[in-house]
Parts: C-alpha cells; structure tokens; sequence
C-alpha cells in the first residue's frame, strides 16, 4: 500500500435524499475542506456516552415530521427505528448527528445530549458532531470520481489527517471494520464505484469509520441489497457494536429482530407528526409489546 442549539431553525441550499451530493456525504461523514481544528473543550466534551433525547421535535416549513420524542440511546448497543412510511424515522435518525438542519427549510427542537453534553448548544461545532456521530446512506453512494482508498480516506483527510504518516494504517484499518480489506486489497486505487452493491455499502461503512466516530447512524442500509449482501451488512453489524453505538432504520422486521439489541416504535399521529409509541429491549418488543399498536404493526396488520 502506498501513502497517498436549540430551538434551531436552520436552511441551506443543499437538500438530502438519495442522491446526496459529495458535499452532503463529505458532511455525514464529519468533514469540511479545510477547517480549523475544533478546540479541545468542543472535543472533548463529546466522549463515549448514551445519546439520551429530550421532547424532540423537527420538521420542515409548517409541517412538524416527528414530535416530542424522548428516547435513550445505550452506548455499546444497536437500536432499531421501526415503524410504518411517513413516521419519521429518517427525520429522527438524521437528527441524532445534526444532518436534518442541512435540509432547506428544516427546523428541530429540544435536546439530543451525548453524555451531559446538547449536541445543539451553540458552542457545540455540528461538524465535530457528525465526526462523531457517523451516518451510512440507505443507497451505497462511493465517491464516484475516487479510487477505493480514496474514498475511505476522505474524511480523515479533509479533517487535516492526510499528514499524519499513518493513513495508509487508519485506511486499512477502516476496511479491515468493514470486512472489506481482504476482497480489495489488491486493487485500492482502482474505483470504488466499480465495485458490486454490497461491496459498495460496506466501503461507505469504512469510510465512516475512518474518522474513529463513537455512535454510527444506518438508515436503512440493506434495502438495496440482495439477501446475501443484507447478511453481510448484518454480521457487521453485530461485530462493530463490541466498539460502537448503531442506531438503524429499517422496514425490515425480521431484521430488526435479528440484529438489535433494543427497538423503538415510531408511528404518524392524527396531525401527521411521527411520535414514539413504545421503546424497549427487542425480545419484549416482538414478543410481549404493551401497545397493541406495536403488535398490529409487527405483526403485519398495518404498515
């Protein structure tokens, strides 16, 4: 290998979806080009903890998406949000690491604290957040124009990493995390968009985990795979929670109840606002839910 706050009301020009642009991506996963190295008190107040939310509230314009939602978030676990299209799980989950205020029009309220810390607090740089707090896209998006490597070296690169005589190590290292190295080590500088679906999502996985983050956001980031690929990304899944915190989106019951150690049940109001219905350990959740609305929805009976 060679070297190579709160309330918030925010807009941007820059929207998300499933085509999010490189600068979106390069945000999610914690970097900017180029920024000054945040303090050592911003930093360090964002250390391995629970992500406990408080009466969250988000949405865009007038619409509110998701509404006074408290939840706790474990460290060392994975927590799946389930619930049916339209419930705000997506909204929810790009709310954990500040990715929704990057939405045009998008507002959120309350409090989302890392250990004692509100990741929404002024002096708090959303960019360290999301350093931190990591997001995989539902649909694998590798940085098309760049070689496999380079995509795993992005983030630590635009986070002024790229001098550190150790990139070709953290780039390893990231696909070793991934279950990747061995099917690319062979060819890192040819293109990472060349590589098969499955293989795609795990180098964006890698890519995330370059920048050493403690909690990792998954929206959904089977979907789009086959069956085969989806049990890769699930085994991964289970080996990375012995040193991160996953918080997954899936639609997937079955899923959900395979690999998460707690799910949370998330279903639309009356006024259209995703709320929480039921939080818990996954095995009470599938099998003894104290909300019928959670049995009728695992069950199939809607959704």
């Amino acid at each position: 290998m060679t070297t190579a706050e709160r309330p918030l009301v925010t807009t941007s020009t820059l929207g998300l979806g499933r085509s999010d642009s490189a600068a979106t991506l390069v945000r999610a996963a914690g970097a900017q080009a180029p920024a000054a190295p945040a303090s050592a008190e911003a930093t360090s107040t964002l250390s391995m903890h629970s992500m406990h939310v408080e009466r969250l509230a988000a949405g865009f314009g007038r619409f509110t998406a998701v509404d006074d939602i408290t939840h706790t978030i474990p460290a060392r676990t994975i927590t799946a949000i389930i619930g049916p299209s339209g419930s705000g799980k997506s909204t929810f989950l790009r709310c954990l690491n500040r990715m929704h205020e990057e939405v045009t029009g998008a507002w959120a309220k309350g409090s989302v604290r890392l250990g004692s810390e509100d990741i929404y607090a002024a002096r708090i740089d959303p960019v360290q957040v999301r350093r931190r707090v990591g997001m995989v896209f539902q649909k694998p998006n590798p940085f098309p124009t760049m070689s496999i490597y380079d995509n795993v070296a992005a983030g630590l690169r635009l986070n002024q990493w790229g001098r550190v005589p150790t990139l070709d190590e953290k780039v390893e290292r990231a696909l070793q995390q991934a279950a990747l190295w061995d099917e690319v080590k062979d060819k890192l500088f040819q293109p990472g968009a060349a590589l098969s679906g499955g293989q795609q999502q795990r180098l964006c996985i890698a890519r995330a985990l370059a920048v050493e983050p403690e909690i990792l956001l998954m929206d959904e980031p089977a979907s789009a795979l086959d069956p085969i690929a989806t049990l890769r990304i699930e085994e991964l899944m289970r080996n990375l929670v012995r040193n991160y915190t996953i918080v997954i989106v899936t639609h997937n019951m079955q899923q959900a109840a395979r690999v998460s150690d707690r799910t949370a049940f998330l279903m639309m109001d009356d006024d259209r606002a995703g709320r929480l219905v039921e939080q818990g350990p996954t095995d009470e959740i599938f099998t003894r839910p104290r909300d019928k609305r959670t049995e009728d929805y695992i069950t199939g009976r809607f959704g």
